[in-house]
């Protein structure tokens, strides 16, 4: 019962700070978006109970971060943990929602239309010119292209892998465990957490080998096994 009781208490505090401090900030210092979603992001991890540990370092050259997905706690932990400027690529159902549309308008994260058959090409068009802007973002996506509580890393979507081949992306691949744990949305719990965020080695795409996707997924997988075998931490 107090798990479900912490749940609805963090969902209160995200959607406040996030529709009730972020976007009306973000309206007002439209050129301070990422510091506000940096400082507000922090402060929302906190009141719910959360902290984060990293292993490896972030690499802030890359073109593109590829993230596995359980939830929201995800977003909010990538944003709270170090001041990069990232530009998150979500689904266009999450731009439309009334008002909390606008923590992704304001900021100018991409907008990708699953039900286009012209979303591929607006998506490759928007992480092209996240690369070439002078104005340095880095494209951060889940291949899985959805929330999910298995420990299984769902296949991953080829739109990634497409854009990455044409424009030979750079890419640090970065794995995300506990996150659920500190706020579940698929059983509606709730507890105190520690968000473990652990960058993998950057690599830049090479057409030629075929398998390099397949061997992104693999070494993902691998490293959340290997946080549950030895740290009991769940993805």
């Amino acid at each position: 019962m107090f798990a479900k009781i912490r749940f609805y208490y963090g969902s209160f505090v995200i959607s406040f700070i996030a529709a009730g401090i972020m976007v009306p900030l973000m309206m007002i210092f439209k050129n301070d978006t990422d510091k506000i979603l940096h400082k507000w992001n922090k402060i929302m991890l906190f009141l719910i109970g959360g902290k984060i540990k990293t292993t490896g370092k972030r690499d802030n050259n890359v073109d593109m971060f590829v993230i596995n997905h359980q939830g929201i706690i995800d977003i909010i932990s990538m944003e709270a943990v170090e001041n990069t400027n990232l530009r998150w690529v979500a689904k266009k159902q999450l731009f439309d929602a009334p008002w909390f549309g606008y923590v992704l308008k304001l900021p100018k994260m991409i907008c990708i239309d699953r039900d286009s058959k012209s979303g591929l090409i607006k998506l490759l068009r928007d992480v092209k010119a996240t690369k070439e802007c002078d104005t340095k973002r880095i494209v951060t996506i889940f291949p899985e292209g959805t929330r999910t509580n298995k420990q299984k890393l769902l296949p991953f979507k080829e739109g990634t892998r497409i854009i990455a081949e044409k424009l030979q992306l750079s890419i640090q691949p970065i794995v995300i465990t506990n996150s659920k744990i500190l706020l579940n949305e698929h059983n509606k719990t709730a507890h105190k957490a520690t968000v473990q965020i652990t960058y993998l080695d950057t690599f830049t795409v090479d057409k030629s080998n075929k398998n390099w996707y397949k061997e992104l997924q693999h070494s993902m997988q691998n490293v959340i096994e290997e946080e549950e075998k030895n740290y009991k931490r769940e993805r």
